[in-house]
């Protein structure tokens, strides 16, 4: 995946929460733009482990290893 796909995804306003896919068959759910961070070649996505969807770790994923981006669905921002 580009950079530069990632980023408009990130930026789109209003947000929508988006699932990354990668080549392994993993996929993570970006539930807020402050919830991932965005570098050259990779894309860091916050993953909670509790019940209050508040990221406790993040999660590296190459951008070489993202296959795809699609909106999740009913899942609205979070404020």
């Amino acid at each position: 995946m580009r950079f530069n796909d990632v980023q408009d995804v990130l930026r789109k306003q209003p947000f929508e929460p988006f699932r990354l896919h990668l080549s392994s068959g993993q996929s993570y759910v970006v539930r807020h733009p402050e919830f991932a961070g965005l570098t050259r070649t990779s894309v860091f996505v916050g993953s909670p482990s509790g019940d209050d969807d508040i990221p406790d770790r993040m999660i590296q994923c190459d951008l070489l290893h993202v296959v795809a981006i699609e909106p999740v669905d009913g899942l609205p921002a979070q404020d």
